[in-house]
Order: C-alpha cells, then structure tokens, then sequence
C-alpha cells in the first residue's frame, strides 16, 4: 500500500518508492506495478499524475482526482510557482553551498529518440548546500579512501534528470546512478552498504493549491535503504529544516521548501 501524505477533494500525494514507475512506460514493456494503477486501486477512483519522478527516484508525488484539476496544476507548474526540495548522496567531498549553472539540451526517452532531436541547450540551474560528509577506509579507484556528500538540492528550473545531470557534471554524481554515475562506488554501495537503490529523493514540495489558492505544503522524510544508510553514516542528524531564503516563493514563503521556484 502506498502511503498517503496529504489528500482532499483535488489532490492527493503520496510518499513514492524508489524503483516505482508513475505510470506504463514504453522503458519497461514488462513491469506490472505502477504508481497510477496502485494509487487508483488504493483508492477506488482515478488519479492523474501532475508531475513525474525518475523510477529510482524516490519522494513526493502528486496526483489530480479529476481532469479539470489536472489542468489547473499543470498550469501552476508551467508559471515557476512550485517550490522543491531534494535530498542527494554524492560522490566527493561537495562545497558548502553553491548554484549549478549548466544549461542542458533537451532530453528524451529511449523510444523517442529516433524520431526526436536534442535542439539547443535550454537553461537549467540548481541550488544546494551540504548537509553532512563522510570518508570512508575503503580504497576505490586510485584513492586510498572514500568520500561522499550529503546534499539538499533546490531546482530552479525542471528539466528531464536535472539534479542527476548537474550532479555529474560538477563531479558530484549520485550514488546509485547506473547512468550518470560511477559504477565502482555504485558497487560498493550495494555489496558493502546494503543500499542499491539511487540515492536521491523529492523531500518537500510547496505550490499554491490549484483550486483554492492556499499554500500547500507537502513534505516526506527518508525511508527503507536510504534512512537506514544515512543511520549508517551518522547522517540522520544533519537533516536539520533549510534556513529562511528571500529568493523563495512568495506564496509558500513559509514552507520547508527553502529557496528556488522549480518548475517540475
């Protein structure tokens, strides 16, 4: 069953697993479980997707329990009023706070990349500061030791694997990540670590209710693989509430989400 984090006559928003897909996918022809089909029988009526989240991502998602509510959080989302806040394990020892500045050609599904093209580089950016670090005693690569960040990310802009992709791009891939990432730290994690999953997660999402304006709120914390390594790792202390940013949206000024307007 999944878990329900918020739910009213318009809306409601579940804690999605890692490894879950939102709905059928031309990806995996043969899966059987879907977010959508779970969330419906759950409920006993139709849900409709507002946004997506990667497969192994895991976090807040949100749902319409009608059509015209669809359309009305699709527009939200399309005007920059939706704040979010990830949470990452990276590779490498990350600086303490930065904006990722990369702009990142349009990115398509497997299947659709023989009929599609790239285009030119839209602009892209992402926020973040560093929870926590870690240096392990296990040699990887030509270091004699491991280490790796905890981040919180705030996506300002919504391009298609984002966080994943700016990641890699200043040297900080995920943990978990079979294509962005490393694969001998990636190995590691799961044969040594126990935690195969990716380890990234859509922690608190804010955005103006569709149908009656007021802010909403929405918020999960980490869970299975990726609480017990944060445990592991001395971590679950430092996921400490983001500090107060004037750059965040007026409308959820308040919200946990901290800075950055993202639009997906």
């Amino acid at each position: 069953m999944l878990r329900v984090l918020y739910q009213d006559d318009w809306l409601v928003a579940i804690d999605k697993p890692a490894g879950l897909l939102v709905h059928r996918s031309e990806l995996d022809r043969h899966e059987t479980r879907f977010a959508v089909q779970m969330l419906r029988d759950q409920l006993g009526r139709p849900v409709w997707p507002v946004h997506r989240l990667d497969r192994g991502t895991s976090g807040v998602l949100l749902f319409a329990l009608d059509r015209d509510t669809l359309a009305r959080a699709g527009e939200t989302f399309e005007t920059t009023r939706v704040d979010k806040r990830y949470l990452a394990v990276v590779r490498g020892w990350a600086a303490e706070s930065g904006l990722i500045d990369h702009p990142l050609t349009r990115q398509y599904d497997a299947f659709e990349s023989a009929r599609e093209t790239p285009g030119a580089p839209q602009p892209a950016r992402t926020r973040f500061e560093r929870l926590a670090t870690a240096e392990l005693p296990i040699a990887l690569d030509r270091y004699p030791t491991s280490r790796y960040s905890l981040l919180r990310l705030f996506p300002e802009t919504g391009r298609r694997h984002q966080i994943r992709r700016h990641l890699k791009h200043v040297s900080h891939p995920v943990i978990g990540d079979a294509t962005h990432g490393k694969g001998l730290h990636n190995r590691m994690f799961a044969e040594r670590l126990g935690c195969a999953r990716l380890l990234l997660m859509c922690e608190a999402m804010c955005l103006p209710h569709p149908v009656t304006g007021a802010p909403l709120h929405l918020q999960t914390s980490p869970s299975d693989a990726f609480a017990a390594l944060l445990e592991r790792l001395g971590w679950l202390d430092a996921l400490r509430p983001p500090a107060p940013q004037a750059a965040g949206n007026a409308t959820c000024a308040s919200s946990p989400c901290g800075p950055g307007a993202s639009r997906n």
